[in-house]
């Protein structure tokens, strides 16, 4: 006969049994567990991965396709083109714009064209007002007297400002078109489109070249004015009448002047004319030359064109060419330089209006 199977062996038999079931479980359930985390982090790279390629690739090509919009949204311009060689007369035709801007809380704009060459910014034209519409039908022409020579210097800038009767004008966009790069040899009509204004170039009123030279022992200082470049236009067929005064400032006060010849019909005169002045060497610190293009008239008033000024109190290239010719004595040193507005220069000098000097030369 057998002995029975003692209780306390059964109950521990049981007890592993048990003991290795839950472990099975344990494991299946720590199995499936570790096969769907995975995939949970897997999901979590991907999202952080197409988050990185939508902030390194999708974003700048949305803000690329938002400026193309922005630039679409601002419209279109048509306009022409016609240059007579025989006259040198350019005629710049504004056609109409479509698809304008919304300047206005209502939904529209009040359109206008402004026309003007960057080789003359204060000769500007300007279409009518047209009211409440993103459309305007302009068909307005301008006649601009542009030199064979410079037309390729030139750059034609047509900006389209909306109108408003109680506030700054707001300008929708502007067409600027270099004239060197289209082929003026027949009529051209084109649409192009409008673009973000870029900034108001400043008027350019031309150069001038001429050299200083000073002899201390004798106190005598020589203005040599050689010629001048790229005036601005002062008369109506789009040219000037030249001249150049040279005028001797001492201790803010008007002192000596002198002045050129008249040069007819030219924005590039050559005058190669000399002026001598009695400026004694204890003297020369105190005193400004003062050099001024002006266009003859005889019928109105002389207009002046641009100035500049050389002394101890002038800044920038006039203070480097003063300051070479009191370094190197007995020496002519020629230079070219930019012309300023008279205003500019007249304030710099601490001139009072009523202190301008005569036209007249001594």
């Amino acid at each position: 006969n057998t002995s029975p199977v003692p209780k306390w062996v059964l109950i521990t038999v049981t007890v592993a049994v048990a003991i290795l079931l839950l472990l099975f479980l344990i494991c299946i359930v720590r199995c499936c567990c570790g096969k769907k985390k995975p995939k949970k982090k897997e999901r979590i790279n991907l999202c952080a991965v197409s988050n990185s390629i939508t902030a390194s690739l999708v974003q700048p090509e949305m803000e690329d396709l938002e400026q193309r919009v922005e630039q679409i949204r601002r419209g279109k311009l048509q306009y022409s083109l016609e240059y007579n060689f025989r006259t040198q007369e350019l005629k710049v035709g504004v056609k109409q714009a479509v698809e304008l801007k919304a300047m206005d809380s209502g939904g529209t704009s009040d359109p206008y064209v402004i026309v003007y060459l960057t080789s003359d910014v204060k000769k500007r034209y300007e279409t009518k007002v047209y009211r409440k519409t993103l459309n305007p039908i302009f068909n307005e022409s301008f006649t601009f007297q542009v030199p064979q020579a410079e037309v390729p210097e030139s750059t034609l800038v047509m900006q389209i400002y909306d109108f408003n009767r109680f506030a700054k004008h707001d300008i929708i966009g502007e067409v600027r078109l270099p004239l060197a790069s289209v082929s003026l040899q027949h009529v051209i009509e084109q649409w192009s489109d409008l673009v973000a204004a870029s900034r108001v170039e400043e008027e350019q009123l031309g150069e001038i070249c001429f050299s200083l030279r000073y002899v201390p022992s004798t106190g005598k200082l020589t203005v040599l004015i050689l010629e001048a470049r790229k005036l601005k236009r002062m008369d109506s067929h789009g040219l000037s009448d030249p001249f150049v005064k040279v005028h001797l400032i001492l201790n803010r006060k008007k002192w000596k002047k002198k002045k050129t010849s008249v040069k007819k019909n030219t924005l590039s005169p050559y005058f190669n004319e000399v002026f001598v002045f009695e400026v004694p060497f204890n003297q020369i610190q105190n005193v400004d030359v003062v050099i001024s293009v002006w266009d003859h008239d005889k019928v109105t008033k002389n207009e002046p064109i641009g100035k500049l000024f050389l002394g101890c109190r002038a800044t920038g290239n006039q203070l480097r060419h003063w300051s070479d010719m009191l370094s190197n004595p007995r020496r002519p040193l020629a230079q070219w330089h930019i012309l300023q507005p008279p205003d500019v220069v007249d304030k710099a000098l601490g001139l009072k209006s009523h202190l301008r000097l005569p036209l007249t030369s001594r």
